[in-house]
C-alpha cells in the first residue's frame, strides 16, 4: 500500500512531520483522521488524498474555509512533491525531502546547447533555458501568473510539456475508449466555441489592437462559463444539471 509524507510549515502543528501516512490520507481536526491537525480553522473532516493511476489526488471535502494548493483555491487537484497545501491556518508541504529534490531535478529543463542524454532537439521548438533548481524555484514558478503566448515555444522533455519554463498539466492516462471519446468531445466543443467566437475579430491597421463585437464577446464568456461548469462537475456530478 502506498504511503505519503506531509511536513507542517505553518500553523499550530508547525514542525511536525507526518511520515509514511497510509493512503487514503484523511486530513482534519477530528479523531479518525490519519493526518490530524490541532487547527480550529480546519474542518472536522477537511480533505482527503488518494492515489489513482499513480497520480496523487487531493480533494476538498466541502470544508468551511476551503483548501488551497500553491495559493490557489481548489476542489480537486493532482499533487506533486513540493506543493504547498493550505488548510485553515496550516500549510503542509507535500513530499519527503528526497522526493522534492527529485522533482526539482526534473524541472531543470536541458538547454539547446546540451540536450539531455545527447538527444536531438525537440521537433516542437528549441529547448528552454535551464531552470535553476534553487530552494524556492518551484514555489515561485507556481505562484507566477501564467499567460499563454502563441509565440512561445512548446517544449517536450523527459519531465513533461512546457511553454517557456511553465509546466503544462499532463493529459490523463489510461482512459478507457469511452472516457477518451467523451474527453475528446468536450475539448472539441470548447475549441469550436472559441473558434466561432473569434473568427470575426478585426484588427487595426498596424495590428496592435483587435476588436470583438459584443455578440462574439458574449460567446467567449459562454465558453468560459462552460469551462467553469465542467471544472465544478469534476467533483459535483449535479453541477451540469443546475
Amino acid at each position: 500500500m502506498p504511503s505519503l509524507t506531509f511536513q507542517v510549515l505553518e500553523g499550530v502543528d508547525r514542525g511536525r512531520i507526518f511520515r509514511d501516512v497510509p493512503v487514503p490520507v484523511a486530513i482534519g481536526r477530528e479523531e479518525g483522521n490519519n493526518l490530524r491537525l490541532n487547527d480550529e480553522r480546519v474542518s472536522r473532516f477537511h480533505a482527503k488524498v488518494q492515489v489513482d493511476n499513480e497520480d496523487v489526488i487531493l480533494t476538498d471535502l466541502e470544508s468551511t474555509n476551503g483548501t488551497r494548493v500553491n495559493g490557489r483555491v481548489v476542489s480537486i487537484r493532482r499533487l506533486q512533491p513540493g506543493d504547498q497545501v493550505c488548510v485553515g491556518r496550516s500549510i503542509l508541504l507535500f513530499g519527503s525531502n528526497e522526493q522534492i529534490r527529485a522533482r526539482m531535478q526534473t524541472l531543470a529543463v536541458p538547454t539547446k546547447a546540451s540536450p539531455a542524454n545527447g538527444s536531438e532537439e525537440s521537433p516542437l521548438g528549441p529547448l528552454l533555458p535551464t531552470v535553476q533548481a534553487g530552494a524556492n524555484s518551484m514555489y515561485e514558478a507556481a505562484d507566477q501568473e501564467f499567460e499563454l503566448d502563441v509565440k512561445d515555444d512548446v517544449t517536450v522533455t523527459a519531465g513533461g510539456l512546457y511553454v517557456r519554463n511553465f509546466p503544462l498539466p499532463p493529459l490523463p492516462q489510461k482512459l478507457s475508449p469511452s472516457q477518451a471519446a467523451r474527453f475528446s468531445e468536450i475539448l472539441d466543443l470548447l475549441h469550436r466555441g472559441l473558434s466561432r467566437a473569434t473568427e470575426g475579430i478585426e484588427a487595426n491597421d498596424d495590428g496592435t489592437v483587435v476588436n470583438l463585437t459584443y455578440s462574439d464577446w458574449q460567446k467567449v464568456l459562454g465558453v468560459q462559463m462552460l469551462l467553469a461548469l465542467y471544472l465544478r462537475a469534476v467533483t459535483d456530478s449535479e453541477a451540469l444539471n443546475q
